[in-house]
């Protein structure tokens, strides 16, 4: 198992992260959208990493930047077909997640039955803070998520109204992808994600524990 010293670099050594769509209550009934049967996975690259003191950048081409915030959970060691009464076991620690996304890449992808990896997996689509050590957040199940935009308050909630908790997650990717140490998966969004535009400045929390901060800046 991963030691914290060690996991401190997830973003250095881990191999992808894993990410799930449309797990917050309040926000399918948001979009209207109906409660998924199953977890909703899709992956961004390692590639697309950026921390504070560096900038989010608008997509060449994109006119609707969208953010989510989500927290992330850091995998402790290699793991496969994990039930979900040991998914614990395989938690090393967690991380704050901006989940930018290229919405109206991803709404003309979605038109014509094509793929959208670009609308989540451009270079900088996932700000992400330091490591949170595992013992600071003894109850994933629900702590609070808050994001600013230029100091107003767009999205507050909690990992309680999550459709799918963390152990479900986990366990479900799991029987299908290998997870492997300092990997990170990237647990939805809550209600209120929405555009923002260059010059525009977006702060995000996970409840008093960490805060991130990132301009975002065009092409």
């Amino acid at each position: 198992m991963a030691s914290c010293d060690r996991l401190r670099n997830f973003r250095t050594f881990g191999k992808k992260v894993m990410a799930v769509g449309r797990n917050y209550r309040a926000l399918a009934a948001e979009q209207g959208n109906p409660v998924p049967e199953q977890p909703i996975v899709f992956m961004k690259p390692t590639s697309s990493y950026v921390t504070e003191g560096q900038s989010i950048q608008v997509p060449l081409g994109c006119k609707r930047l969208y953010f989510e915030v989500e927290l992330g959970v850091v995998i402790s060691h290699k793991c496969s077909q994990v039930l979900e009464e040991e998914v614990d076991e395989y938690i090393g620690g967690y991380c704050l997640v901006l989940d930018m996304t290229a919405q109206d890449f991803q709404v003309n992808a979605k038109a014509k039955g094509h793929p959208w990896c670009l609308s989540k997996g451009f270079d900088t689509a996932c700000p992400v803070s330091d490591f949170i050590p595992k013992e600071t957040i003894p109850n994933y199940n629900d702590v609070e998520l808050w994001l600013k935009v230029n100091d107003v308050t767009r999205q507050k909630s909690s990992t309680s109204d999550m459709i799918f908790p963390i152990p479900k997650v986990i366990s479900y990717i799991s029987s299908y992808i290998t997870l492997e140490e300092g990997d990170v998966i990237i647990t939805g969004s809550p209600a209120g994600a929405g555009p923002v535009e260059p010059g525009e400045v977006i702060e995000a929390g996970l409840a008093d524990i960490i805060s991130i901060k990132f301009p975002v800046k065009s092409s």
